[in-house]
C-alpha cells in the first residue's frame, strides 16, 4: 500500500528528510520501475522565493496547493521533466523536488529509457534523469501518489530520518540560496554530481 497522505501533510522541510530512503514506484507504459530516493530538496511555496508557487496560485502551480500526496511535474530548459512530491496542509503550497535515487526494480526498463547512462548508479542521478527513469511527463502532473490504483505511487517511507542524512544549500537557484534545504544520504553513489562555478555546495550536518 502507498504511504498515508497525512504523513505528507507537513511543511516541506520536515517531509524532505523523511523521503530519503522512500521508494517511488511507476507502472507508466505498463513497465515497472522503482527508485529509492537518495537526494531531495524542499520548497516552501509562498514563503520561499525559489519556489514556483512563490507568486501564488496559477494554472501551472495549482497542484502544489494541495491536497498533499500528489505529483507536481514541470518542464525545464525546454527539454527535461522534473518531479516533486506535494506536501503541507491542503491549500498551502509546498513540495519536495526528487533530485536523485537508486533504481531498485526495473533496471532494464530504466536502461532503455536512459541509454546514455554509463553505470546503473547514474541512471537516476539528477532530477531530470530520475523523472525519465520513471517515465514521467506532462500527463504525470497531478497523479495521486497515495492512491493504490495510481500509475505512480509513493510505496514506502522510512519511519525516521536516516543516520546518514546530510543537508546543505539547494543548487541551481538564484534566490534563497542560503537555506540548507537540500538533503541527501552521505556517500551514496547515486547522489547527483555538482559542477564547478558556484554550483558545488558545502555539506552541512543537519539539525536533530
Amino acid at each position: 500500500m502507498p504511504v498515508a497522505r497525512e504523513l505528507l501533510a507537513r511543511p516541506a522541510v520536515r517531509v524532505a528528510p523523511r523521503l530519503l530512503g522512500a521508494v517511488v514506484g511507476s507502472d507508466i507504459g505498463g513497465q515497472h520501475v522503482a527508485i529509492r530516493l537518495t537526494e531531495v530538496e524542499a520548497y516552501e511555496g509562498i514563503d520561499d522565493p525559489a519556489s514556483h508557487a512563490f507568486r501564488g496560485l496559477t494554472p501551472r502551480t495549482a497542484v502544489m496547493f494541495g491536497p498533499p500526496g500528489h505529483l507536481y511535474c514541470y518542464f525545464t530548459y525546454g527539454m527535461h521533466w522534473c518531479a516533486n512530491v506535494v506536501c503541507g496542509p491542503d491549500g498551502r503550497a509546498a513540495a519536495v523536488l526528487l533530485r536523485a535515487g537508486e533504481v531498485i526494480d526495473g533496471v532494464e526498463v530504466a536502461r532503455l529509457r536512459r541509454p546514455a547512462a554509463r553505470r546503473d548508479a547514474d541512471l537516476a542521478r539528477g532530477p531530470a534523469r530520475l523523472a525519465t527513469c520513471l517515465g514521467l511527463d506532462a500527463a504525470s502532473n497531478g497523479i495521486d501518489l497515495c492512491d493504490p490504483a495510481s500509475p505512480v505511487r509513493l510505496e514506502s517511507m522510512p519511519s525516521r530520518a536516516s543516520a546518514a542524512l546530510m543537508s546543505g544549500p539547494r543548487v541551481g537557484i538564484s534566490v534563497a540560496q542560503g537555506h540548507p534545504w537540500r538533503f541527501w544520504l552521505r556517500d551514496d553513489p547515486t547522489v547527483s554530481a555538482f559542477r564547478t562555478g558556484g554550483r558545488k555546495q558545502a555539506r552541512i550536518d543537519p539539525a536533530d
